[in-house]
């Protein structure tokens, strides 16, 4: 029998290596895609009144590595977490609200205008770090994290920093959420001062933003 050469088995054995480095990392990463069930607010104010927007479509996906909780009582060590998102909300799902119904037409096309329709048709979010705080202090509780990425609003990119808070839903489904505030003009946006009203109306620079994305793994996965 002809024995195998030195450096053909050395190639075989590397092969082998590679294949199992590629088994081991597809086995410890999910993929949870986005579902339907999440919730954007947005809170913003003007000399005339408060004023809310809101929407209920996030698309994207998350890709979240091990240490990530997918389960409620799941033992995890906080520090940085493998994770990758790249999420998405259509600006033309977000719709002015006033007591839970909708607002003013107007108001919403004037928003997509600010936001940049048509030319960016969506508000984007990519992870850049994501770093466990704390496990959950009491049974249905959060896990902590705070998240490092960009947020793309009207076609500018800032980098921005999150509190997150991770909570597995059951059945692979894992909800995400965050609060944070955020200028228009750090944006690029002009507060709206509708002509309408001859400008006397001005909207604060600053608003509120509220999300919540489901998401959960594939279906039959």
């Amino acid at each position: 029998m002809e024995l195998m050469k030195p450096h053909r088995m050395l190639f075989c054995l590397w092969s082998v290596a590679l294949l199992i480095a590629v088994g081991l990392t597809n086995a410890e990463t999910l993929e949870l895609k986005a579902r339907p069930g999440s919730k954007v607010r947005i809170d913003g104010t003007s000399t005339v009144h408060d004023w809310t927007v809101e929407g209920n479509l996030i698309g994207g996906s998350a890709t979240v590595g091990a240490g990530f909780p997918l389960e409620a009582a799941q033992a995890v060590t906080p520090g940085p977490v493998a994770a990758t998102v790249n999420a998405f909300i259509p600006i033309t799902s977000l719709k002015s609200v006033k007591d839970g119904k909708p607002y003013s037409t107007k108001m919403d096309e004037i928003m997509y205008e600010k936001l940049g329709k048509p030319t960016h048709r969506n508000i984007a979010y990519s992870l850049d770090e994501l770093i466990l705080k704390s496990a959950p202090e009491a049974n249905g509780a959060p896990f902590l994290f705070e998240a490092k990425g960009k947020l793309v609003v009207a076609g500018v990119t800032n980098l921005i920093q999150l509190p997150v808070e991770v909570t597995p839903m059951g059945e692979g489904q894992v909800k995400f959420a965050t609060k944070t505030s955020l200028k228009m003009t750090d944006y690029k946006i002009e507060p709206p001062a509708p002509t309408i009203a001859l400008g006397l109306i001005k909207t604060g620079d600053e608003v509120q933003l509220q999300v919540e994305w489901m998401t959960g793994k594939p279906v039959g996965k």
